[in-house]
């Protein structure tokens, strides 16, 4: 009986204490000016999410695209990562925080070097501290023979 009653109290101030720390979380967000935490955010607005890059020749297999975008919030935006779907295309970008209103890129290199010709379709994804945090790129072409 002891037992139990030990492990009802130590339960019930577990829960009450995890209580406690959501709702000091919940006030702890909230200014003394009103403004709410949330309100300072990074977002990213690419120009265009998706390139073509046309069709070329296999003697002639790298192709590259920058994908611009703009940071339309109110904080710094980070590029954590970016990668592409497969080993034949390389993107790189900005690691530098950009400031709100500002201008970035994601400079993508197409290698077709050793694959088959014929239609492709890469997605790169794009992580960053954004509040749309991933977005995915597509570059398209065609490489003949």
């Amino acid at each position: 009986m002891k037992t139990l009653f030990l492990l009802l109290s130590l339960v019930m101030s577990m829960s009450m204490s995890v209580a406690a720390q959501s709702q000091k979380s919940i006030r702890s967000e909230i200014r003394p000016d009103g403004n709410t935490k949330a309100q300072n955010y990074a977002e990213i607005k690419f120009d265009t999410l998706r390139c073509n890059l046309g069709i070329f020749p296999e003697s002639d297999p790298v192709r590259k695209h920058s994908f611009t975008f703009t940071n339309t919030g109110t904080a710094p935006l980070i590029i954590n990562q970016a990668f592409a779907s497969c080993g034949c295309t390389v993107p790189s970008f900005t690691k530098d925080p950009i400031k709100p209103g500002e201008k970035g890129s994601i400079d993508i290199t197409y290698n077709g070097k050793g694959l088959v010709p014929g239609r492709f379709s890469k997605t790169i994804t794009v992580r960053s501290n954004a509040k749309n945090r991933i977005v995915r790129l597509v570059i398209e072409g065609e490489m003949t023979e």
